[in-house]
This record gives structure tokens, sequence and C-alpha cells, in this order.
């Protein structure tokens, strides 16, 4: 019971502190911010998939079920976000043909 109460102690506290740090992130370095997180969403996919390969189905298999939805969502997020950034500095193809004229 006593670890219950330190791992939620840990999650509500990690919750708080990531809020603040993410919030406080200036809007120019978000897209690096998001690759970061890619990575370490990547981690995460891992250490999800070894807690969702219990034998039976626990409470565990579902965290890792869970774990591993959010952050397959946050890795395509991130490379969706990344690409659209990327495709910001980019030449338009029409643009280019109409400048030619």
């Amino acid at each position: 019971m006593e670890s219950l109460i330190v791992s939620i102690y840990v999650f509500t506290l990690a919750v708080f502190i990531g809020f603040e740090l993410i919030t406080k992130v200036p809007p120019l370095l978000h897209t690096p911010l998001m690759s970061g997180s890619n990575a370490i969403s990547g981690i995460t996919v891992v250490g999800a998939l070894l807690a969702a390969n219990a034998n039976n189905w626990k409470v565990s298999t579902l965290l890792g079920v869970l774990a591993i939805v959010f952050a397959m969502i946050n890795v395509i997020g991130g490379f969706m976000v990344t690409d659209r950034m990327l495709g910001m500095f980019r030449k338009d193809k029409k643009t280019e043909k109409g400048a030619q004229r």
C-alpha cells in the first residue's frame, strides 16, 4: 500500500512539473522539443510492450496497452507536426512556376 501512495505522489509531481515546463517553452522551440519527445515516446513504447506482455489479463496488461496507444499517438503526432513545420520551409512548386512566367 505504501508503494502505491509513493507512486501516486511521484506521478502527481511529474504531471505538475511537466505542465510547468511545457508552458514555459517558447513557440520557436516546440518542434525541437517534439523531436526529443518522439525519442522518449519510442522508449515508452518499448517499456509498454514489455508491460503488456503479461501471460494473463491483469491491470499491468491493460496499462501497458493504454501506454502503447498513447505513446504511439504522441509519436505519430510528433512526426506530423515536424513534417508540417518542414513543409513551411519548402518552396511551393506552384509559386515557382508562376514566378518563372
